[in-house]
């Protein structure tokens, strides 16, 4: 069977079968925020698993919108008995964008937004998101086998933003790297930068394979 499965096509059903015979999404935990500092997802606590149960969880970003102008997105994890957010990560980022305008069109590297061994949250726009009633992002980010005790942990992501300048710059943000510990990350938050999460949602899937 492939494609999704009829009974199940809300982001809150439950299962979704992917395509060519690939492994099933199980919806796990939607966060909803209202004026939100962040949305943080701790295994165990409000039936949210990130453990061994699975060895790919994805997360997805519904219209997150900011209730600032032009703050990033991003996240950061906790070690199993860990605290403060503030796990080392190396990351690469890489960016697209064409003006509104149609004034400029560009694919490059996105410098100040990969770190080296760094600890700060990890973005994962690489433009600051609008506050427009329009704009906001929305995107995914997938998490390799956190409960891992002999790897590091890999990570990889895709975010659609809006910058609201005098001339809108729809943006493609791609953001991949690893946090640089062998111990398990049984907990990701994510947040802006400044201000608070007027709105928006994440879902959080474990894929079986």
């Amino acid at each position: 069977m492939s494609g999704i499965i009829a009974q199940n096509t809300l982001d809150n059903s439950g299962l979704i079968k992917s395509p060519a015979g690939g492994g099933a999404w199980n919806f796990i935990k939607k966060l909803t925020a209202s004026t939100s500092a962040d949305l943080s997802f701790v295994d165990g606590t409000d039936d949210v698993v990130l453990d061994s149960t699975y060895k790919e969880y994805v997360f997805t970003f519904n219209n997150m919108h900011p209730d600032n102008n032009a703050p990033q997105f991003s996240f950061q994890g906790n070690a199993s008995g860990g605290s403060g957010y503030n796990e080392t990560i190396t990351s690469t980022a890489v960016r697209a964008y064409h003006y509104e305008a149609d004034t400029l069109a560009e694919l490059g590297y996105a410098t100040g937004r990969d770190q080296a061994q760094g600890t700060a949250f990890q973005d994962l726009t690489t433009f600051g998101v609008s506050d427009g009633n329009d704009s906001g992002l929305s995107g995914y980010l997938h998490l390799f086998n956190p409960s891992s005790t002999t790897f590091v942990k890999h990570f990889m992501s895709r975010v659609y933003s809006a910058y609201d300048s005098a001339d809108p710059i729809p943006t493609d943000s791609y953001c991949s790297g690893y946090f640089n510990t062998t111990s398990a990350i049984d907990e990701i938050q994510f947040k802006f930068a400044s201000g608070n999460i007027d709105a928006g949602d994440i879902c959080l899937y474990g894929i079986t394979t």
